[in-house]
């Protein structure tokens, strides 16, 4: 019975997959190095002009919930799918998004609450996170998720204008 054990344990070690420290590429993960969402410091960009545009085109317009793939703050490579919110174009193929979580966080400045919609399937309320801000292209769009109503549009808007100084053309 031992030798079968140690055949067994043997046989379970060299099937099992091998752990390495290299980044996982998520299958999320756009391809093409171009069309990659990155993460940009909210504080540095000037000339912003937030305006509340939605139009299902499936090209992602200011005032719409869309879903791309988003890096984790440890930039390693690794990341998930998740919504974010558009709230400006910053160039002909990329906007400025800012992403949403479904984690509470009641009392925390840096998030806003702009309750629940389809852009989430088991409609919990979500928070945008005031303090991390996204250059998503076009083609990292993965779906048009909803486009959040004007009133909480313009909640956020107005939350990021009074942290960054970005204008307001609603």
């Amino acid at each position: 019975m031992a030798v079968f054990s140690k055949l067994s344990t043997a046989l379970r070690n060299l099937l099992a997959p091998r752990r390495t420290n290299a980044p996982r590429q998520d299958k999320a993960h756009p391809r093409n190095a171009e069309s990659v969402t990155r993460e940009v410091d909210p504080s540095t960009i000037r000339d912003i002009q937030i305006s509340y545009s939605p139009f299902a085109d499936g090209r992602a317009d200011a005032g719409e919930i869309v879903w791309t793939w988003v890096p984790y703050e440890e930039d390693d490579g690794r990341g998930k799918d998740r919504p974010v919110l558009v709230v400006a174009r910053a160039s002909a193929n990329r906007v400025y998004a800012v992403k949403l979580t479904s984690r509470s966080h009641i009392g925390d400045r840096n998030y806003q609450p702009i309750g629940s919609g389809a852009w989430d399937s088991q409609r919990r309320p979500s928070w945008v996170d005031l303090d991390q801000m996204y250059s998503v292209h076009d083609d990292g769009l993965r779906r048009e998720a909803s486009a959040l109503e004007p009133q909480r549009f313009a909640d956020v808007a107005k939350s990021l204008q009074r942290r960054y100084g970005w204008g307001i053309d609603m």
